[in-house]
């Protein structure tokens, strides 16, 4: 896929330097303890954030939060340097039609063909019909399943189903995607197949991106591989090199224990932390 293109006011933001995604002293209860308790990060143009933590410490929550899916009980959420708290509806609604968002189980609808599947957006932003199949074709051959154009969610494995919902998240050309456990349920080999997509799209298209992974090793292949344009394959990077835009966001019981980039992550003398990477 081709760099998103930028209209004024997008480029306008990225020459302020300002985060792409900050959450400030943010918090959100439902029924109980706080699911997340005074949260506080940034994400910059061009990082890949992996959130990485326990089952049940909120991670999904924070990915709902940053999409404007869900309201925080207080602080503040900034998403292209704009509080989602003073957006309208409307503002918000637009406001996600720069974000690409991959849902844990794919979030396909069953009624529908793999390519109104992945036009779905772009319809309801009531492009012209040549324009979206033309932009279908080109989301479906980034993850090189332009021949299941036709088919249904129901004639597709679960990886296909994936990265056709990769494909929906792409087309838009989004300025920031968010990925919730894209790997989640899947075997090792197919896993890799959308690891591997990620760092295409990170190296290729330079999307800022926020990932949840429950798979270590999958955290940590973004974080040494590298999408190599001339073998058209995600290769690790020479001397055991690392990806400098990528970084890590562990959370535990509702609070941030590690905010940092891989080697801090990997050097780290926290028992907790190093128990749970080990």
């Amino acid at each position: 896929m081709a760099e998103s293109v930028l209209n004024p006011l997008m480029q306008e933001f990225l020459s302020s330097g300002k985060p792409m995604v900050e959450f400030k002293d943010v918090s959100i209860r439902f029924d109980g303890p706080a699911v997340l308790d005074s949260i506080n990060f940034a994400v910059m143009h061009g990082e890949t954030r992996i959130l990485l933590g326990p089952a049940g410490c909120g991670k999904s929550v924070l990915m709902k939060l940053a999409n404007g899916l869900l309201e925080p009980d207080s602080g503040e959420i900034f998403v292209f340097g704009r509080s989602l708290g003073e957006m309208t509806e409307t503002e918000i609604f637009e406001m996600r039609a720069h974000v690409g968002m991959v849902f844990q189980e794919s979030a396909l609808f069953d009624s529908l063909s793999v390519e109104n599947n992945v036009a779905y957006r772009l319809c309801e932003e009531h492009v012209a019909p040549e324009t979206i199949h033309a932009r279908v074709i080109e989301a479906l051959q980034f993850v090189e399943l332009e021949k299941a154009i036709d088919k249904f969610p129901s004639e597709l494995s679960g990886g296909m189903r994936r990265r056709v919902s990769i494909a929906r998240a792409i087309i838009s050309q989004p300025d920031l995607i968010l990925y919730d456990s894209p790997t989640g349920g899947l075997d090792p080999i197919t896993s890799n197949t959308i690891i591997e997509l990620i760092v295409k799209q990170r190296d290729v298209s330079h999307t800022t991106c926020l990932l949840i992974t429950h798979r270590l090793q999958d955290a940590f292949t973004l974080a040494t591989h590298r999408y190599d344009a001339v073998q058209q394959k995600m290769v690790s990077i020479p001397d055991g090199g690392i990806d400098p835009g990528t970084k890590f966001l562990v959370l535990n019981e509702g609070k941030i224990v590690f905010d940092g980039t891989t080697l801090e992550l990997t050097h780290t003398e926290n028992p907790w932390l190093r128990r749970f990477i080990e």
